[in-house]
């Protein structure tokens, strides 16, 4: 009987510090634990299907918060099930003691954690349709005062248009003239076209 840990971060540049101290704290073996970095839309994540065929019967998987999981609602609770009960193995959700399924429980307190587990799969996504719709807004607006998005574009240079008339008139090749501004030929092909 193993204890593993899973820990998920939507991107590569978000900090996972906060769970792996929370897993080291609960006495997760640093080897037993399994990290995404991946966004919780669905389970087609590297990480989560390795953790999927390591747990075994009895084993015990450790997660920060029920979110980290997934952040969809019917495959959270579809995944829960499958864990829990097809593959028999406890969850721990460090930040609500109410889904720990290591005790044995009566009826009630399976019911209670059954409505927990439904609510917070729940707030789960709609926070993930809410990041979603505000990022869409925010984008919006700042589109409409102007704001660029996507890569800066390489100034042109004070030469260019000097340059960009000795290639028109066939003075010089487009290879030779990007040499001069010190781009690439695609970068000077693509500025004549604009």
């Amino acid at each position: 009987m193993k204890t593993y840990g899973y820990i998920r971060v939507s991107t590569k540049e978000q900090n996972e510090d906060r769970q792996l101290i929370a897993m080291r704290e609960f006495g997760v073996a640093e080897e037993n634990i399994i990290l995404d970095k991946q966004s919780g839309k669905n389970f087609e994540r590297p990480g989560y299907k390795r953790l999927m065929r390591k747990l075994k019967t009895g084993d015990t998987l450790v997660i920060k918060s029920i979110d980290r999981l997934g952040r969809n609602y019917e495959e959270i609770l579809e995944q829960w099930r499958w864990i829990t009960k097809g593959k028999q193995v406890a969850i721990v959700v460090l930040d609500m003691p109410l889904l720990d399924t290591r005790q044995g429980r009566d009826l009630t307190g399976v019911l209670i954690a059954d409505i927990v587990l439904q609510l917070l799969s729940y707030v789960a996504q709609t926070e993930r349709e809410f990041n979603r719709q505000r990022q869409a807004e925010g984008i919006a607006a700042a589109k409409a005062k102007g704001v660029h998005f996507g890569r800066n574009f390489k100034d042109r240079g004070e030469r260019y248009e000097e340059i960009r008339a000795a290639w028109e008139r066939g003075e010089i090749s487009g290879r030779a003239a990007a040499k001069e501004l010190g781009v690439a030929h695609g970068t000077f092909q693509r500025w004549c076209k604009e």
